[in-house]
């Protein structure tokens, strides 16, 4: 028989079919923990939206092919258009149909406890279909917090970019069944350190509006509606809500030079734009940019930690299903003592990032609360320090599971590895958000008191969390070495934070194996080298594999 006639032997299944949020053990179990079980029988169409083969299928395409810009129109009108693959609209129809984007805002101003746990829990899942898309879902989410500093433009912007309709194209936002954000803040010559902005903002005769002249270096989501960007007015530093098309339906002096040719996140466009006269209408008090923009950078801070988190389930659901039907050296992977090992201490690892990331977003569900405040004030540079900055080593161990099937496209890994570093990078980097841990420990000391009363919660569950608490306040008290140790900080911190999480309501085999491991006085960050029974390996491997519905 030909060989191409032959079915091929020894191969799993397509990881299809399975329900992305109830065969997350510790997912459900975080979000019912968080807003009952009644949520996340709520996000079960999504779930099984997000696991068939046909969701794949889209995201598979929508990577394939790439956004284009058509900057002229055949009789060479400009016109700055991205054009994007039907499958691109697919996933955000339905991204923006289960309320992804700002719905929560709203949800939560009519009363809701749970809306951003929800929608944390909905976009993780969501995220396995493909993670690019997450950014103008995210951008738009991060947009409503900044716009309530004007109330007028909150009302003309925030329904229509938290109605579940989605409605591309360039029109006035009064002509829209839905809307989207963006955000263009940094330029060429300060990156993340915003206040070195050139770009300039005028002062029109019309009361609160400007232009605004200059450039912007990277702008996420270039085709979207309104965008949130800083330029530097008369008195200084200033947000501005910039949209694409005018009330009058003529399209915003907004060039798109082009599209940036990234490592990762392929699917999204991201761009660099020239402005020349763009109307812009000023957000809050001229001067006070950075501060407008704190809560924007709050949710979108969150979102790189739900995206991280996704990432990691994601691909070690490719891991866990490859290695529960692949047979070598005469038996399945998953039966290896070795390879439950590794698989193992990759569920450990999500474990104790969603047990976080879903806390984080139910601390915005109370942001009311003073401790809740606090703790998300501190929680969110830890949570986007430590879990984005271990992502892209993670994805590489559940890549190798899968051996040389995993570096070729088909699998899917390769386009989760190339997206691994992108949340460490975007709204502030590793050094960004460290020493945005110190600034909040040395400005506002509620948030040390947070942090403790939360990870205290945990006291007397394990001495080995008790201890790393104990020489994490020790670092505290070393002022000298406080910049040059930040990371080691932050690191510790986020750690102990998860640690509290797992010893409080994680099954014992996962807390112990956390705690032995990164909370240890010998971990060196290489996963497979828990010291817990064979037994325990092998019941945390059956919470990291995917039952099919």
């Amino acid at each position: 028989m030909s060989s191409r006639n032959r079915a091929a032997a020894n191969q799993s299944p397509p990881l299809v079919g399975h329900n992305v949020i109830t065969s997350d053990r510790a997912l459900a179990e975080a979000v019912t923990r968080h807003a009952g079980a009644v949520v996340v029988d709520d996000l079960v169409e999504l779930g099984a939206a997000a696991g068939t083969a046909e969701a794949r299928e889209h995201g598979r395409l929508a990577n394939r092919h790439e956004p284009e810009l058509t900057t002229y129109d055949r009789f060479g009108n400009r016109i700055d258009e991205v054009v994007f693959h039907p499958s691109w609209h697919w996933l955000m129809g339905r991204a923006v149909g289960f309320g992804l984007q700002a719905a929560p805002w709203e949800q939560q101003a009519e009363g809701s406890t749970t809306a951003h746990v929800r929608r944390a829990a909905g976009f993780m899942a969501w995220s396995h279909t493909d993670p690019a898309h997450g950014c103008p879902i995210s951008m738009t989410y991060a947009a409503v917090p900044a716009l309530r500093v004007d109330e007028r433009l909150a009302k003309e912007w925030t329904p229509a970019l938290a109605a579940t309709a989605y409605d591309p194209g360039i029109r006035p936002v009064a002509e829209k069944g839905g809307a989207l954000a963006g955000m263009g803040m940094t330029e060429k010559q300060g990156g993340s350190d915003v206040r070195a902005n050139v770009t300039e903002a005028r002062p029109t005769s019309t009361e609160g509006e400007y232009t605004l002249h200059g450039h912007k270096w990277f702008t996420s989501a270039p085709m979207n509606d309104v965008f949130l960007m800083l330029a530097q007015a008369p008195d200084g530093l200033t947000c501005f809500v910039v949209p694409r098309a005018l009330p009058d339906g003529s399209r915003n002096a907004l060039d798109i030079v082009r599209l940036k040719d990234k490592l990762g996140n392929r699917a999204n466009a991201s761009a660099e734009l020239e402005l020349d006269g763009t109307v812009a209408m000023r957000l809050g008090d001229e001067g006070r940019g950075v501060r407008t923009i704190i809560e924007m950078v709050a949710a979108t801070r969150l979102d790189c930690v739900l995206g991280s988190t996704a990432l990691m389930r994601h691909s070690l659901n490719e891991a866990a299903w490859h290695v529960a039907h692949r047979s070598a050296f005469g038996g399945l992977l998953v039966d290896k003592p070795l390879m439950q090992n590794v698989v193992a201490d990759l569920q450990v690892e999500v474990e104790a990032a969603t047990a976080l990331a879903v806390r984080l977003a139910a601390a915005v569900d109370a942001s009311d609360d003073p401790h809740e405040a606090a703790l998300r004030r501190i929680a969110l540079p830890l949570a986007k320090f430590w879990v984005c900055k271990r992502t892209p080593g993670f994805v590489a161990e559940a890549l190798e599971c899968l051996g040389g099937n995993g570096y070729v496209e088909d699998s899917g890994l390769p386009l989760r590895y190339r997206e691994a570093p992108l949340n460490s990078v975007w709204e502030g980097s590793g050094n960004v958000n460290a020493l945005d841990v110190l600034r909040a420990l040395g400005r506002e000391p509620e948030v040390l008191s947070a942090w403790i009363t939360e990870v205290g919660q945990a006291r007397g569950g394990d001495e080995r969390l008790d201890r790393a608490v104990e020489e994490t306040l020790g670092l505290l008290g070393d002022a000298g070495a406080a910049e040059v140790g930040a990371r080691r900080l932050a690191g510790r911190m986020a750690a102990c934070l998860q640690g509290s999480l797992l010893v409080r309501f994680a099954p014992a085999e996962v807390s112990d194996a956390f705690c032995s491991s990164r909370l240890g006085t010998t971990y060196d960050g290489t996963y497979g080298t828990l010291t817990a029974p064979v037994s325990d390996l092998r019941a945390i491997v059956d919470r990291a594999t995917p039952v099919p519905a």
